[in-house]
């Protein structure tokens, strides 16, 4: 495609029959995270300059100009736009990993490195239970609402988001 020699193309450049064209010619693997472990990491990153999770996340709300850290998954990767051929979800990497180094016709067993997503899941488990009890009734409607559209379009059915 005539633009791909620029430095960088963003997808939207494209118009949509040459979009098409250059999708379909691509395996689209889409990887997800629930958007409150997002949140959590992120401020265990240090990421955020504020000293509790309660007022990262305020900081996290209030901010005009969202962080590319934080923003919701579907206006990152806009899965209405792409129809990704794969969603793969934290907590199952290295299953699903392995599935698509098969689906390559590649051997799987050795090219994943040591993947500990699903045995960390228990640990953000905890980690959720403890730093969502820190936000007030607001903030938690408030991330429920700003995460809206990732929790209606991925089945993240643990996160403490979605009740």
């Amino acid at each position: 495609y005539r633009r791909l020699q620029a430095k960088e193309t963003r997808l939207s450049e494209f118009n949509q029959t040459e979009r098409k064209a250059m999708l379909g010619s691509y395996t689209k693997v889409l990887f997800v995270r629930d958007p409150f472990h997002r949140l959590i990491a992120t401020f265990l990153q240090g990421m955020g300059i504020s000293p509790s999770f309660s007022s990262f996340v305020q900081e996290v709300l209030d901010s005009r100009k969202k962080h590319e850290a934080w923003k919701p998954l579907v206006s990152l990767c806009r899965p209405c736009l792409v129809q990704y051929d794969y969603v793969v979800m934290f907590g199952f990497l290295r299953q699903e990993l392995g599935h698509l180094l098969h689906r390559a016709g590649l051997p799987a067993g050795s090219l994943l490195p040591e993947l500990t997503d699903s045995q960390v899941q228990w640990t953000y488990r905890w980690l959720s239970e403890q730093m969502f009890s820190e936000l007030s009734a607001q903030q938690k409607q408030r991330l429920s609402h700003f995460y809206r559209w990732d929790l209606a379009a991925f089945p993240f059915s643990s996160s403490f988001l979605s009740d």
